[in-house]
């Protein structure tokens, strides 16, 4: 029979899991070094967390931006984009 003191507790548990995020992390830096991370492991390591700009807030961003004429090839896709 096993006793409950002897088993781990919740807060060392994560304690031990964080450290090998963090282990992991500290490899991966490593040129060349290929590490693998669960979903779980990806997901404390901040690999899912989504910080890109919406489309709305990129348009904004873009206006009062000059256009360079000596760029006429690219200035027909600006045109397109914007009038999208």
């Amino acid at each position: 029979m096993t006793d409950a003191s002897t088993l781990p507790t919740e807060e060392a548990i994560r304690a031990f899991e964080y450290d090998i995020v963090r282990r992991k992390l500290i490899d991966a830096e490593t040129p060349g070094a290929i590490v693998e991370f669960d979903p779980d492991e990806a997901e404390q390591a901040g690999a899912f967390v989504e910080d890109a700009m919406s489309e709305a807030d990129a348009r904004e961003a873009e206006e009062g931006l000059p256009i360079e004429p000596e760029a006429p090839a690219k200035l027909s896709l600006f045109a397109a984009a914007r009038n999208a």
